[in-house]
């Protein structure tokens, strides 16, 4: 059973950056694909970066230019750089894992991002 922990969200003003961070429990980190996800107010959840165990990284195409995500397999940490953030990241960021063989995922509890002036 993987625990995934977020933690870096808060409220910044347009055009500032956060740092989110993503710490894994419980399973091998480089079994995993790992990704990071958000759900804005009214909106469906959707992905906002992917990252495979040997660092292979997909953006969607909102955040290329200003979102880096990396991982960190000896420490179980997956990180979210955001720069240049706009009102429309404002959402729910979470962290997830998914199983590169077998149908078993894991999400994290969320962390809040609010991007306002």
């Amino acid at each position: 059973q993987v625990q995934l922990v977020e933690s870096g969200g808060g409220v910044v003003q347009p055009g500032g950056s956060l740092r989110l961070s993503c710490a894994a429990s419980g399973g091998i980190l480089t079994h995993y694909i790992m990704a990071w996800y958000r759900q804005g107010p009214g909106l469906q959840r959707e992905l906002v970066a992917t990252i495979t165990s040997g660092g292979t990284t997909n953006y969607a195409d909102f955040v290329k230019g200003r979102f880096t995500l990396s991982r960190d397999n000896t420490k179980n940490t997956l990180v979210l750089q955001m720069n240049s953030l706009k009102a429309e990241d404002t959402a729910v960021y979470y962290c997830h894992a998914k199983h590169t063989l077998f149908a078993i995922d894991y999400w994290g509890q969320g962390t809040q991002v609010t991007v306002s002036s």
